[in-house]
């Protein structure tokens, strides 16, 4: 049990936290005369080290996850799916949703076909609250920041999140407030070309550089707040706001993150930040939940394929949702870090 725990810790911090390269980051800025324990240096430590630690790991996964969604295209998607009836196609739903694309807006597009191919209206929203939400890439990346147990217990529940959410929308029976112009267009099924290993890899390497364009902004962005609060915002203001003593930290860091727009990626440093100066888990994990689901340019989007009703009531399943689960990981904190 020992040689087990003791792989698992490197693979853990090793691997996929990537110590090695915080040591040499903080070799080389000794040599250049940066302080790495002063608030200057450490902030250029954790800017330099989680950039480069996200972006490689991101690289690797999408190649690996754009791999086996080779395999899943829309098509053969609903036709899964379409095999499926009652909550077993709702959580087939919310599983296949983890294979695919890694924000919420660009899995808008993915439901909006569903809806109009036919499928049932919950096990859509299944799969659209979980394709944002839980992915591969994000059990591994939770993996090496927050531990196995956060990284399971985080997309365990929101897989549940995503089953019950669309499992009650169906129950509500909202048919009729997704747009006309979707209920009644036309869907055609394209035959998939078959692809061959190298047209696959092919395939995964064009997703590695068209979502590296496409997320690196946010992981920039979303590292420069994460090193900003980990070296330069008092502790004691952290955990006074989002730390034990406050019972609403899960609901204001959730309504915190619906104004911004990012992947998992981007609020992962923010949320390491957090975590590191005090905030409960459940708060920090409310906040990505929060950002990745709920996101404001999402919303908008969505509204044009569903009426405002459909559109609040989906809100208000997520938001329930998320805020359930976030103070459920503050009770069983002591448990998982």
């Amino acid at each position: 049990m020992e040689i087990l725990k003791t792989g698992w810790d490197f693979f853990q911090y090793e691997i996929l936290g990537m110590q090695w390269l915080n040591r040499i980051l903080c070799s080389l800025l000794d040599i250049c005369g940066l302080d790495t324990t002063g608030k200057v240096g450490a902030s250029i430590l954790f800017f330099l080290y989680d950039t480069i630690k996200i972006m490689t790991l991101l690289g690797v996964l999408i190649l690996f996850i754009s791999y086996i969604q080779s395999y899943f295209p829309p098509e053969r998607t609903k036709k899964i799916l379409g095999k499926f009836h009652g909550i077993g196609a709702n959580i087939i739903a919310a599983l296949l949703g983890t294979v695919t694309p890694f924000c919420s807006c660009s899995s808008i597009p993915l439901f909006i076909g569903f809806t109009n191919a036919g499928l049932p209206m919950g096990v859509t929203f299944s799969f659209l609250i979980s394709s944002p939400m839980v992915d591969l890439g994000s059990l591994v990346l939770l993996t090496g920041i927050f531990g196995w147990k956060v990284a399971i217990a985080y997309v365990a529940l929101g897989l549940i999140i995503a089953v019950l959410g669309g499992t009650m929308i169906e129950k509500l029976r909202l048919d009729n407030y997704v747009e006309e112009f979707i209920r009644k267009g036309l869907s055609v099924d394209v035959a998939g070309e078959e692809l061959h290993f190298k047209d696959r890899v092919k395939y995964a390497w064009e997703q590695v550089l068209s979502t590296a364009k496409k997320v690196a902004p946010y992981v920039f962005i979303g590292v420069a707040i994460g090193a900003f609060i980990h070296n330069w915002i008092p502790e004691d203001f952290i955990v006074r706001v989002l730390g034990t003593g406050n019972p609403f930290g899960v609901i204001i860091a959730t309504a915190a993150g619906i104004p911004m727009y990012a992947d998992i990626f981007g609020t992962i440093p923010i949320a390491e930040a957090l975590l590191a100066k005090g905030a409960r888990l459940g708060v920090v994990l409310s906040f990505m939940m929060g950002v990745t689901t709920l996101s404001l340019p999402s919303l908008i989007m969505l509204r044009k394929a569903v009426k405002p009703v459909l559109l609040a009531i989906f809100t208000a399943i997520c938001t329930a949702g998320i805020i359930v689960v976030g103070y459920f990981f503050n009770a069983i904190q002591f448990l998982l870090v």
